[in-house]
This record gives C-alpha cells, structure tokens and sequence, in this order.
C-alpha cells in the first residue's frame, strides 16, 4: 500500500475512533438515501431466509441434504459430470414396498397391492424430482444470483461510501490543516460514491417485479407437481378398490388341516419311564484340552503407526455411494482428508473412501 494510501486508512480509523467513542457527529445522509438502504437490507435478509427455506421444503431430511452436499463436493473434485440426486422420501417407499411385495409372491393379494403402490410411489418420486429441477432453474438460482451479485454489488458501494465519508469528515475538521485541494477531492469522491449506491439501490427496488415473476414460477412449479401427483394417487386409489372388490368376490377357500400321523414312542426300557438316553460321547486325550496347549489367538488389525492420523470404527459402516469406504466396528483406519464437518477420507486394508464422522472415534487428529 502507497504511503497516500496508508494516510488514508489512519484518517478513516481516526474519525471512526471519534465517533465511536469521543461521540463525533459525521456528515449525515438523507431521509430518503436512509429509506432506500433500509428497504434494501430487509430484501437482502428476506431473500437470504426464503432460500434456506426453499430448499428445507424440498430436501427436508438434514442428515440427507449434508450427505448430498459432501457427494456433490467430491464429484466436482474429481470432475465427475453426474452427481447423485437427494434421495426422496416416496422413492424409499416405494422400492420397500415392490421388495415386498416380490417376496410376498402373485398368489398374495396383499404382495400384488404392494407392488402397485410401490410402483406409484415411485412415479410420485420423479416427479418430486422433477420438481426439485425446475425450482432450482427458475426460483433458487436466480435469487441465489441476486444475492451474489446485485445484492452484493449493492453492499460493496455501500462499505465504499461509508469509507469515503470518514475520510471527508476527517479532513473537514481540519480545515485549514489539509490542503483545500485535497479536502474538494475528498467531498467528490463522497459525493461520487452516494451517488453510485443510490443507483443501484433504486434499480434494485424499481426491479422487484423479477422477483415476483419467480415467485410465480415456484407457484406454477408446485401446481403442476401436485396436479401429478393428484393423478398418480387417484390411479392407485382405482386399482386398490378394485382389488378390494375381486377379492371380496372370490370364495373363501376353507382351511383342511392334516390328520395327524401317529407318533411311535418305541420301547420303554428305562425303569423310571423316561426316554433312552443315547450314551455320553466319551473323552479321549487327543480331544481334551491340555494343561500345556494355548487357546489360538485372533491376529490382530493392522494398526496404522501412532503418529499418523487414524481413527477407530465404532460400528459398522455399508457404503451406498460410489466412493464411500465400507468397514467393521473395531477397525483401524487411516485420515488423509476432511470434507467437511460430517464427513472424513481415509484408507484401510489399501482401499480409500468417504465415510461419516459419527462413525468413527478420532485417535490421532488430522494436522491443522
């Protein structure tokens, strides 16, 4: 930094110094500047939350969202095109109840209704993914545009301003001290910067109708998911009536059960009138256990040196995406890597993965 600007930094602290605690008065901004930063930060705030919001009521599961959201991240550092899509509630369902329902067998009219309804369910899935798309094409990214960039543009010629104002204030006080040069060029840039922030505060306010337009999109998006599912559900409600209807009309089959075949207790030979007992096996030497022999020993899990950061698993772990890494309760594995809060990469047994944090107890930390 040149030694101007190390001079203006000391001015801005000065002054802001000042204020705080000598309670210096700074130039004031007008009523209506005030009005139009504060409708700004209340947008700034609304669209933040309805984001975090918006994406709760479309990935509700947390546990899920994060697990996605380490997937994500892990497929973008090796450059993987597809990712894995959050898994939905109805699909889950619904292949629970085809599994089932397969077991269950055609004869079973319980295990037929189970297959139609899982396969309902999971139509009702792709359309929940469906909607999920075209949320985030037209209202999650667009907003998410709007506070990286318009939002964030507006922020910084704020920050701008209010440092320019100290630097104008401070110079004002000490009129006569600083150059009038220099303090006519500080009161333009002031000047410069409130106007720079105000455009972009108005044009941001006189805008909003972009907002609501994709507001409506959400609106028009959740409409056309449940006139779907309406569909899907209603065709099921058919078959499943249906049903209910052939089986009640088919005879009921009697149960027969199967005479009982006679049992031959055999001879009684013992004199308390209990069964024969078959003999004892007997003990040989070579069978029993000796004084001098040793019970074999389990051999032990590899364990990675003490110094090197390691883990211990507390249960087992199955994975289920591609590049997770799967182990049993008590092994021993080796960290080369956090994602994230929730989740760690290691190796064992010469293979390397992802797994859950909550899984495992930290032996040695990875290095900071």
């Amino acid at each position: 930094m040149s030694v101007a600007g190390l001079k203006k930094q000391f001015y801005k602290a000065s002054q802001l110094v000042s204020e705080k605690v000598g309670g210096a008065e700074g130039t004031k901004l007008d009523d209506d500047f005030k009005e139009m930063e504060k409708k700004v930060d209340v947008t700034s705030k609304a669209v933040a939350e309805v984001l975090v919001r918006t994406i709760e009521y479309l990935q509700p599961n947390p546990a899920s969202r994060a697990k996605l959201t380490m997937l994500n991240t892990v497929s973008k550092i090796r450059g993987q095109v597809k990712n894995p899509g959050y898994p939905q509630s109805e699909g889950l369902l619904g292949e629970c109840m085809v599994r089932h329902g397969k077991e269950l067998g055609g004869e079973s009219n319980f295990g037929d209704a189970l297959l139609d309804a899982g396969e309902s369910m999971k139509r009702l899935a792709e359309v929940k993914d469906s909607l999920d798309i075209e949320v985030k094409q037209n209202f999650i990214d667009p907003l998410q545009n709007l506070c990286d960039k318009d939002l964030k543009e507006i922020q910084h010629h704020l920050k701008k301003l209010e440092g320019r104002r100290l630097d104008f204030d401070y110079k004002k006080k000490r009129q006569g001290k600083i150059p009038d040069e220099e303090l006519r060029q500080a009161l333009e840039k002031f000047e410069e910067s409130k106007e720079v922030a105000e455009t972009s505060m108005h044009n941001l306010l006189e805008t909003d109708i972009e907002q609501v337009s994709q507001l409506s999109a959400l609106v028009d998006a959740q409409l056309d998911y449940h006139r779907q599912a309406v569909q899907i559900l209603e065709e099921l409600a058919d078959k499943l009536k249906r049903r209910v209807r052939e089986a009640s009309s088919r005879p009921k089959r009697e149960f027969k059960p199967r005479p009982r075949e006679p049992f031959d207790l055999g001879e009684l030979e013992q004199p308390n009138g209990g069964f024969p007992c078959a003999p004892a096996p007997k003990i040989t030497a070579s069978s029993s256990f000796r004084s001098g022999d040793k019970p074999a020993r389990t051999p032990s899990r590899s364990m990675p040196p003490l110094d090197q950061p390691s883990c211990k698993a507390l249960y087992d772990f199955e994975p289920e995406n591609d590049g997770e890494l799967g182990f049993r309760e008590g092994d021993l594995i080796t960290l080369t890597n956090q994602i994230d809060e929730n989740w760690y990469e290691g190796m064992l047994h010469g293979q390397s993965g992802f797994f859950p944090l909550s899984y495992v107890q930290v032996l040695v930390p990875l290095p900071q």
